[in-house]
């Protein structure tokens, strides 16, 4: 009696296509066929754009916008300002739509999610047409999806799925056979596969390993020993083994970050001490959402490299005496840094506060000198500005240090309504 043979993985990667700029197409329905652009904080460099921009501005990632506005706005380019509020909630209805549609997803960044399809008895080429179609009538977002018996070959068939026209957005790599398969990988540049970059395809080129085929069929001890673990990970993934499993699981943050550039240049003290206010609220208010607490605080701010005075870039890092998430604690430690850092004289363009060395509510270690005593009313406090703000929107409580007007916001003159987290901005429907 034989034993029954373990299925072989399977895995998809469903990738939404300019994700950025098909966000605000999706509320914006008379700008399809048409350029559109999503530019930086303060409206400074391209950041993202439609595969019409790209054909006919040939635009690479991160032009500053000034170089091209002129020509772009001469063929009908739409320019937008980064809107990250509205591409994080689109991004919950894509991953929402997937979860259909597989039991196990991992979101790998804000657009792109693996699905594990293993034991599904379905043709998959017909399965991920349907999950296009589904996403794109549920949320308004193109996308593409591809299959493979690995990750890294989900990800390459994705690539195929979006970048090869025959293919209509969906390429099924594990219904080939060896040759059909083998000679696509033989017509693919190196640098499509996975964590490939064009200098480390440069060196794979000086030893004879001119595509991805030739990766395949590499010896992989030959390649750990030259290249390292991680491209002779790659190689086996190219050939079927799975060394990269599905994590469902986000990894606990080990810090949180809110920096910014400010919308133009300052200098004063009481400016920055506003600024430093608000990231330490904003980083204090996304660190409870988690249920942790820091147990160091650090702040900087700096000039631009690119100025005529010299680059200064003053920074900070205190630990507390015993973890807090507590809005005001935080916020008094940061400007206690931001006094040691600040130097007259110099204009400031970017500064941000990082709560560091963070800790769950069980994990925390309780010091003997009161920093702590407050800590039941600091909870309920917080807790209560959290509902508030939650509901309001962020801001309707905050410190009195994070000041009223907040001249030093960044500038986004061009950006979209709040469509999905405003109830003044929702859409009408007559």
């Amino acid at each position: 009696m034989s034993l029954p043979q373990p299925l072989k993985s399977v895995y998809a990667l469903a990738d939404a296509n300019s994700f950025y700029a098909s966000c605000e197409k999706v509320f914006r329905p008379e700008l399809e066929g048409k350029p559109v652009v999503v530019l930086s904080n303060n409206d400074g460099c391209v950041i993202a754009q439609s595969k019409e921009a790209k054909a006919a501005l040939a635009l690479y990632m991160c032009r500053p916008w000034f170089e091209v506005k002129e020509a772009a706005e001469q063929i009908g380019t739409i320019a937008f300002s980064s809107n990250y509020e509205l591409y994080g909630a689109m991004s919950n209805r894509f991953v929402q739509t997937l979860r259909h549609f597989s039991p196990r997803v991992e979101v790998y960044s804000i657009d792109e999610s693996f699905m594990d399809m293993t034991g599904l008895k379905r043709d998959l080429n017909v399965y991920g047409h349907e999950i296009k179609h589904t996403v794109r009538q549920w949320t308004g977002l193109p996308i593409c999806v591809g299959f493979g018996h690995s990750k890294t070959l989900a990800k390459l068939a994705n690539h195929c799925a979006k970048k090869q026209p025959g293919w209509d957005g969906v390429c099924d790599l594990t219904s080939l056979s060896v040759p059909e398969l083998d000679h696509l990988l033989a017509s693919l540049e190196i640098s499509t596969v996975w964590g490939v970059g064009k200098r480390l395809e440069r060196r794979l080129h000086a030893v004879g390993v001119t595509n991805v085929l030739r990766l395949k069929h590499a010896d992989p001890k030959r390649i750990r020993d030259k290249f390292g673990v991680l491209l002779e990970r790659t190689v086996r993934e190219l050939n079927g083994e799975v060394w990269l499993e599905l994590d469902q699981m986000m990894p606990e943050a080990n810090q949180v970050m809110s920096s910014r550039s400010f919308g133009h240049r300052l200098d004063s003290l009481t400016d920055l001490q506003a600024a430093i206010s608000f990231h330490a609220g904003n980083a204090a208010e996304r660190m409870r959402k988690k249920g942790l607490y820091a147990n160091a605080v650090y702040v900087f701010i700096q000039n631009s490299p690119h100025d005529e005075a010299p680059y200064y870039c003053g920074q900070q890092m205190i630990a507390l005496p015993s973890p807090t998430n507590s809005t005001q604690q935080i916020t008094k430690a940061a400007l206690w840094l931001l006094n040691k850092v600040y130097q007259p004289g110099v204009y400031y363009l970017k500064g941000g506060v990082m709560l560091m060395e963070l800790v769950a509510e069980g994990g925390q270690q309780r010091e003997l000198f009161g920093f702590s005593q407050q800590d039941s009313k600091n909870h309920r406090l917080m807790g209560t500005i959290d509902q508030v703000n939650a509901k309001y929107g962020r801001g309707t409580v905050k410190t009195a240090a994070e000041g009223v007007r907040q001249d030093w916001q960044m500038r986004r003159v061009l950006k979209s309504p709040g469509y999905l987290h405003q109830w003044k901005d929702l859409l009408k429907v007559r």
